[in-house]
């Protein structure tokens, strides 16, 4: 079975405000190179990786609604739709939840005064949910989802701000492997991912790597799919078995975005 994206064409994307240290209304996105960027990304997970790819409508009013990562965290049929934090980002809420209930998911909404921001906080590496917190999402939510979802979470301070949300920085691949940037973790954060995860199953990334997002990618099967990076980090992941796809997504990285924040894993 193929796996199932969901995406969000950039017809409305561009930077109309400031809430993490990438945007800068003053660097504005080109809409044309960004809708051709969003289409070779689209292009790649679906006819070369052969990827279920769903479709949500783009709106007018929520220019970062292209980062469907970010819309909700995924368990089964059960879609938890995230609570942003800053209030730009809040309209999108109510767009994505009504495109799950439509799509017959079963859809959580969490308490209004919880922040969590979805996928872009919470990836799941085996069975163990680990979530990112302080910069977007607040550790309370941690414990909540846990007991709703009846799954263990596993939390992650970030500390670099930067990488503010955990999907930026880690990234969980087939069969426990790990693609992720030790300083933009706490200490603490840092141990727990070196006692939970093997060290032969720990892809680290560089300085040079993390800031052009390379954690922030699309696994598929054996298929990694990053923006553009370097030959260094392709070869890590030969050596473990992987094949890198590369595409430039340089529009997108203008609001602190790349192939993962792009979509979300159904």
């Amino acid at each position: 079975m193929s796996a199932k994206i969901l995406m969000c064409p950039p017809d409305y994307y561009e930077i109309k405000y400031e809430i993490n240290p990438w945007m800068n209304v003053e660097i504005q996105s080109e809409q044309s190179l960004a809708k051709k960027q969003w289409a070779n990304l689209y292009n790649l997970l679906k006819n070369d990786l052969n990827v279920d790819i769903k479709l949500i409508e783009p709106k007018k009013d929520v220019p970062d609604m292209v980062f469907t990562a970010n819309a909700a965290v995924m368990h089964g049929n059960k879609a938890v739709i995230s609570k942003f934090k800053p209030p730009q980002r809040q309209p999108e809420e109510k767009y994505f939840a009504e495109w799950f209930e439509q799509q017959g998911y079963e859809v959580i909404t969490l308490k209004d005064d919880m922040a969590f921001e979805g996928a872009g906080d919470a990836l799941y590496l085996g069975n163990i949910l680990y979530s990112g917190y302080v910069p977007r999402t607040d550790i309370s939510s941690h414990s909540y989802i846990s007991d709703l979802l009846k799954i263990p979470v596993v939390s992650l301070e970030l500390v670099n701000s930067s990488f503010y949300h955990l999907d930026t920085c880690f990234c969980p691949l087939k069969d426990d492997y790990l693609i992720y940037y030790p300083p933009a973790f706490d200490e603490y954060a840092n141990r727990i991912i070196e006692t939970n995860v093997p060290a032969e199953k720990r892809i680290i990334v560089n300085e040079e790597e993390a800031a052009s997002f390379t954690c922030n990618a699309v696994n598929v099967d054996n298929a990694v799919v990053t923006n553009l990076t370097s030959k260094r980090f392709g070869k890590l992941l030969a050596e473990k078995g992987f094949k890198h796809y590369e595409t430039d997504l340089s529009e997108f990285m203008k609001a602190g975005g790349a192939a993962k924040c792009l979509t979300l894993k159904l």
